[in-house]
């Protein structure tokens, strides 16, 4: 059937169109979406946005564990020695404490994050019907950090409170005994930490 075309209408004209032939529906979708519809680009699955926070949580606690001995063992201990015995141990007492219970929450972090990091890949490995193989790097990094917080756990059970006993009681002798072996230990763990940041990147 033909469809009448209004009198002065131009040419070309279609019913349902405006004057350039445009029809009201496609000009409607041609429009943009309001700023609350729009889609503000591709959004991170539930499991990558949790691997992530769980992967910034686990370096932010390693910076603050091998930092933290890297600052202690090269900048501050040379710059205690030159103090007295009191005011050297008495300086080094007041710096463990809260130093070696920092740590000690940052270990826990570390341990956790990497066993439920571990545990997602597994977990994927297994949904797409694969067999889940640690890298090497994740290995050693595994194995150090079980060293590493024992070395920590023998400081701060053992060797600390032989230091605080001997500051409270003033024996400084027996209190710079007990600083050594902190001081050894603690370049020791420096020392692993540093041999586990290089493996992440070149295993």
């Amino acid at each position: 059937m033909r469809v009448k075309t209004p009198a002065g209408a131009p040419a070309g004209y279609m019913m349902g169109t405006d004057s350039a032939g445009i029809s009201p529906a496609a000009t409607a979708h041609s429009q943009p979406l309001p700023s609350t519809l729009r889609r503000r680009g591709p959004f991170p699955k539930p499991d990558t946005m949790l691997y992530s926070a769980l992967k910034l949580i686990h370096l932010l606690a390693v910076i603050l564990w091998v930092g933290g001995m890297l600052f202690a063992h090269c900048f501050l201990r040379p710059a205690a020695a030159q103090l007295e015995p009191p005011q050297r141990l008495r300086l080094m007492d007041a710096v463990l404490g809260p130093f070696l219970n920092a740590v000690g929450v940052a270990s826990v972090l570390i341990l956790a994050t990497g066993a439920l990091m571990i545990g997602q890949e597994a977990a994927q490995a297994a949904r797409s019907g694969g067999a889940f193989f640690m890298p090497r790097a994740w290995t050693v990094m595994a194995a150090g950090g079980l060293v590493m917080t024992a070395i920590y756990g023998y400081i701060r059970a053992a060797l600390y409170p032989r230091l605080r006993a001997a500051v409270a009681a003033s024996e400084w002798p027996r209190g710079g005994q007990a600083m050594a072996g902190i001081r050894r230990w603690v370049g020791v763990n420096l020392a692993l930490g540093l041999l586990i940041v290089a493996a992440v990147f070149l295993l």
